[in-house]
């Protein structure tokens, strides 16, 4: 803009003063020594959706027009009268290289009121504010400098800062500034070497100063520490002072593009802004009572933040000269006055827009007059809205608290699971909590049974765990942590359901124990079987006879408890895999490794029976040290044509990698060039614990994949690729490909085989039928005889496996030899029948009730899970 004709715009009780610094006319042969400061009040006429001139004003100066400007206008509060008026800062520059500087009030009569003047040897160019006072100050060199209409002397408070972010008034403390300035340490942090990024943080804060008092406040009151670094603008909304000390609510920018709404000093709410670099907020209260905070960008960018529930971008403006708030209409509530860039039109009030983001909404060539009716009906729809949503709101806090009731149980239930696994491994007796402290009422007048103990269980875990784990080890695989346990071949355990936990052995009140893993069984021998193989089957195979319930004692001979010579070949092992990542942050932790296992036990009532049993295998350590010392590494390293990683190593591998099994076929010519490929191309070598699986020490991505090749006959193989992830899987099939035939087929193998699960599912079918009868007898044998105890002979026979009802063939045979006999065999049957049927609905205890369901539910559950694999 010329300087000859500048403009300056402020809001005043509704009004639009529009500030321009011009020439008057100029009279030929008159010397150009005046310049007037024009006033124009504009108020908005909601009839015709302009705004009109309502009055205006004239200050005549004598100086230069090339040498007057306006630095900035503002309302402030006289101190005279407590009245808040319109004020502007001019700048006239003089002789010698002093410049000064006028102070100017504007009152209601259009009259300009010189309040004071002062001279300066530089220019004012950095945090200009003006406050109530009225009051000037800003920012040079560093400094802090202030003037105001009672002393009418530039003061210099005892501060130095890079950047003053927010001045106004503060409750009990009078004007305050707030400002950004190096960080005041102590000694011994002052001695503390920080490094560049803590410097960052740590070497700036915000502070506050309150001028009258001349005292500092802390920025801690303001926001936390670390923000002072980041944040460029500050309006603070609210302040009070509550015990003694000041608690205040704020909404800061920040040079990252973010909102930011702090309260009682922490951060409550953060918004991403829509443009880059933002340089004030300002505030504004509309008539639905909603708080806004509106964003000031530089080339002309505006947005508007609402702050419902979280804090987020309402709406944003392109190509504005300025933004004000106020109460333009005269609707009681604050509104947005957008004025926007229109080169066409020398009138900076062609182009507007007023607005609250609600039912007020106002633009340049859109007339109200035609669409009263209109609004009318919109704001009855909006009123109807409002209802509704008010009892959606209603819906939804019912809705909140009962979640919040059942988040609060889940955490009381999962305290109680970590309290037990604590007493179980530190070795105390756990006590399950009463119904009483529970808060729960029994429907009948039961006795209460005494609690079980969790620690009743740790005898049998103590016996068996020095002959079970034969060795417990550790591996860092990229951001993996890697926990494994070797067990010994030849302990009966089933694996099926074999998971290891690991807890943290430190008392972290906040925080739960036992850290999340991802459990797998495998089985590595000399002669190779590196694949992850499911655990041992200890149940018998698909029998062709029906089973004979009276000679337990054959079965037994018939089907061995353990695994097959050849399965335990070599030690089995279970790992865990947890992420590295959030076990760093404790910097050391230790944590103590607990086995879950199903113990086989043969009984005489059924085939076997599983007894849930929780070993202690010992306890990890993990910190920095060792892993930056690669203590815990795995080393894979070429030896002669081998490749020299250890089981542990090779179990590291297999449990941080996907595993996926490919069937190859070849019509066309024989597979020996995957043999080539591997040697060649994918630079795979053997192990020398199990020659048959190859690792891949090709640089890239596909480093460390393990591969196994099976030929079956010379036109169709197996291949196993274990991966890190499925880019790596494409890249190593992208490369096979290329040197087998376009006419070789490749496909995916499940996991296991459709006979051996169906061969699986038959024997769990089997054992869920053996238990479900078993539990219906043994309910039965506190049932009446079947016939009187005195006839008992050594020719018996028996119903079912129970030997409870027993009849002598003599004492039968005595009794038909007669009708009478006869009738009085047929009462006697009559009468047991009888006996059978109230024996069927007698009651049973509840304990006795649990064991039962128990058995059935955990046999249903194995052929359950078969099926699911089958489907």
């Amino acid at each position: 803009m010329p300087q000859s004709e500048q403009e300056q715009f402020l809001s005043y009780n509704g009004e639009v003063l529009i500030f321009q610094l011009s020439q008057p006319k100029h009279v030929e042969g008159a010397a150009d020594k005046t310049v007037d400061l024009c006033v124009r009040r504009m108020i908005f006429n909601r009839d015709t959706e302009v705004f009109v001139q309502k009055s205006s004003g004239v200050f005549s100066m004598h100086g230069s027009p090339l040498k007057m400007e306006i630095i900035c206008c503002s309302c402030t509060t006289d101190s005279r009268t407590g009245i808040i008026l319109p004020c502007i800062l001019l700048k006239r520059k003089k002789r010698n290289n002093f410049v000064k500087y006028l102070l100017l009030l504007l009152h209601s009569s259009n009259q300009f009121e010189q309040s004071f003047q002062f001279k300066l040897d530089y220019e004012l160019k950095e945090d200009i504010r003006l406050f109530a006072g009225p009051s000037v100050l800003w920012r040079h060199a560093h400094n802090l400098f202030y003037i105001s209409s009672s002393t009418c002397t530039v003061l210099s408070a005892p501060v130095q800062l890079s950047s003053v972010v927010w001045t106004g008034e503060i409750r009990d403390e009078g004007p305050v500034v707030l400002g950004i300035r190096t960080a005041c340490l102590t000694e011994s942090e002052a001695e503390t070497v920080f490094s560049t990024s803590d410097q960052a943080i740590w070497g700036s804060e915000l502070f506050g100063y309150a001028v009258k008092a001349r005292k500092m406040l802390p920025g801690t009151c303001f926001m936390p520490h670390a923000y002072g670094r980041v944040v460029s603008s500050v309006c603070v909304c609210k302040s009070e002072v509550l015990r003694k000390q000041l608690r205040t609510s704020l909404v800061a920018i920040t040079r990252k593009n973010h909102l930011i709404w702090f309260q009682g000093g922490l951060p409550r709410g953060i918004c991403e802004l829509p443009y880059e670099k933002p340089y004030s907020v300002n505030t504004a209260v509309t008539s639905s009572n909603d708080l806004l905070f509106i964003v000031s960008f530089a080339f002309g960018n505006v947005c508007v933040v609402q702050r419902r529930g979280s804090l987020q971008v309402a709406s944003k403006w392109q190509k504005v000269k300025s933004v004000l708030v106020d109460d333009f209409i005269g609707s009681g509530s604050e509104q947005l006055l957008l004025l926007f860039k229109d080169g066409s039109n020398p009138d900076v009030l062609s182009t507007f827009t007023i607005t609250d983001l609600g039912a007020v909404s106002y633009a340049s060539g859109n007339p109200y007059k035609h669409n009263v009716s209109a609004a009318e009906g919109l704001q009855e729809n909006g009123l109807l809205t409002v209802r509704a949503l008010e009892t959606r709101l209603q819906v939804g806090c019912t809705a909140v608290r009962e979640l919040q009731q059942h988040l609060a149980l889940q955490k009381r239930v999962i305290l109680q699971s970590c309290k037990a696994l604590r007493d179980l491994v530190e070795g105390r007796t756990h006590v399950l909590p009463t119904a009483k402290e529970e808060g729960l009422v029994p429907l009948w007048d039961e006795v209460e049974d005494p609690p079980r103990s969790v620690g009743q269980e740790r005898p049998l875990a103590h016996q068996v765990q020095e002959h079970l784990v034969e060795n417990l080890w550790q591996r860092v695989v990229g951001d993996n942590l890697v926990v494994g346990v070797q067990l010994a071949a030849t302990f009966h355990l089933s694996l099926s359901d074999a998971s290891l936990s690991l807890v943290v052995d430190q008392d972290f009140s906040l925080t739960a124990p036992i850290i999340k893993c991802q459990n797998k069984v495998s089985k590595l021998n000399k002669a190779f079987s590196a694949l992850p193989v499911s655990p041992c089957q200890m149940e018998p195979p698909t029998k062709k006879m029906k089973l004979d319930l009276c000679s337990s004692s054959d079965l037994k001979n018939q089907f061995p408890k353990g695994c097959s010579g050849a399965e335990l070949d070599g030690g089995r092992s279970v790992t865990a895999v947890t992420s590295l990542s959030p076990l760093l942050a404790f910097h050391r932790v230790h944590c103590v490794v607990l086995l879950h296992a199903k113990r086989q036990e043969p009984q005489s009532d059924s085939l076997q029976q599983s007894k849930k049993i929780a070993v202690i295998c010992g306890k990890i350590s993990l910190s920095l040290e060792d892993i930056s010392s690669g203590k815990h590494s795995v080393k894979m390293l070429r030896d002669n044509g081998y490749c020299t990683g250890s089981m542990e190593d090779i179990l590291a591998v297999l449990a941080v990698a996907a595993r996926f099994s490919f069937h190859v076929v070849s019509a066309a010519c024989t597979l020996t060039p995957v043999s080539s490929w591997l040697l060649r191309e994918m630079e795979c070598m053997p192990f020398k614990e199990c020659k048959a699986n190859v690792f891949c020490h090709k640089a890239g991505n596909m480093y460390g994949t393990i591969i196994n090749w099976t030929l079956k006959n010379p036109l169709e193989g197996i291949l196993t690729l274990f991966c890190r992830n499925l880019t790596v899987l494409f890249q190593c099939l992208h490369s096979l490909r290329r040197i087998l035939p376009a006419s070789c087929e490749i496909k995916l193998l499940r996991s296991a085989s459709r006979q051996a699960l169906a061969e699986q599912l038959a024997l769990a079918l089997e054992k869920e039928m053996l238990t479900s009868r078993s539990s219906f007898f043994s309910t039965l044998t506190s049932g009446s005889s079947f016939f009187s105890k005195e006839s008992k002979a050594d020719s018996t026979f028996t119903w079912g496996s129970t030997h409870d009802r027993k009849v002598s063939s003599a004492a039968v045979a005595s009794l038909l030899e007669s009708e009478g006999g006869v009738e009085q065999f047929r009462k006697k049957v009559q009468s047991e029948q009888d006996k059978g049927v109230l024996s069927m609905a007698q009651t049973m205890t509840a304990a006795l009730y649990q064991e039962v369901t128990w058995k059935i539910t955990e046999s249903q559950l194995s052929s359950d899970m078969i099926v699911w694999r089958l489907s």
